[in-house]
């Protein structure tokens, strides 16, 4: 049993809430953030009933509220002792085609999923830099790999994270910190349950499970799961535009 601490952001519902089961089933203390304190506390109490020697520490957090992010952070590290690793997971999408959706739901997206994803790892490298040691794991997507309709933004957010942590990975290249970026496909979640189409879909349960696998050996990047998307995700960039957009 793993006597390391991890903490996900976004645990309250989808692969967050499914990833944080998993990790108190092979030992891991827990951090869990999200807007929805009410969940966080159903969510908590269900894991210490079932895993009573695990600690489960619970923080309402919005990623959009930067300086709300490092104090969050902070009481986690404080309570926890440590943060091993920092899963930056919230996420949101909004599907619409340019143009035509409100704006303001195309900026929401980036604010949650770049903006506030970039505050998250630069308020969890503080903590690493300061004890020493961690490890960066990043949920981006394979929408990162290819504009597709109906989710610019969406895709845009996700490829703009994927190439950050890239030079995260650069800048800590000589320090004691790993970086692992994950690019999940369809996982059935609340996020993608309304799309017509979900190839290759698995449920949340396995994709947690192939998650923690692949957080523990901390691979730099993969799909999630590896096949067939390590595949169809280079594909997507070299198929023609008349087939993205049949899509």
């Amino acid at each position: 049993m793993s006597n390391k601490s991890i903490v996900i952001t976004g645990a309250s519902d989808g692969i967050g809430k499914a990833l944080s089961w998993v990790m108190a089933a092979r030992g891991y203390n827990l951090g869990l953030t999200a807007r929805r304190i009410e969940l966080l506390e159903k969510l908590k109490d269900e894991i210490q009933k079932e895993y009573p020697s695990i600690i489960v520490c619970v923080q309402v957090m919005d990623v959009t509220d930067y300086e709300q992010q490092e104090a969050v952070l902070a009481a986690l590290h404080q309570q926890l002792g440590k943060i091993d690793i920092l899963v930056v997971n919230a996420g949101i999408a909004i599907a619409g085609k340019t143009g035509l959706m409100p704006l303001s739901d195309q900026l929401a997206v980036i604010n949650t999923n770049l903006n506030g994803a970039i505050a998250t790892v630069a308020s969890g490298l503080k903590i690493f830099r300061q004890q020493g040691h961690g490890h960066l794991v990043a949920t981006s997507s394979i929408a990162a790999f290819r504009g597709l309709s109906r989710n610019a933004a969406y895709c845009a957010s996700k490829s703009g994270f994927t190439t950050f942590m890239e030079a995260v990975r650069v800048e800590t290249y000589k320090e004691n910190i790993d970086v692992t970026v994950l690019h999940p496909g369809y996982i059935d979640t609340e996020i993608n349950r309304g799309l017509a189409s979900r190839p290759f879909v698995i449920g949340v349960e396995k994709g947690a499970s192939i998650y923690a696998n692949l957080i523990e050996r901390k691979v730099a990047s993969s799909t999630v799961p590896k096949f067939p998307w390590n595949m169809v995700g280079p594909l997507l960039k070299v198929l023609p535009t008349s087939l993205i957009a049949k899509m």
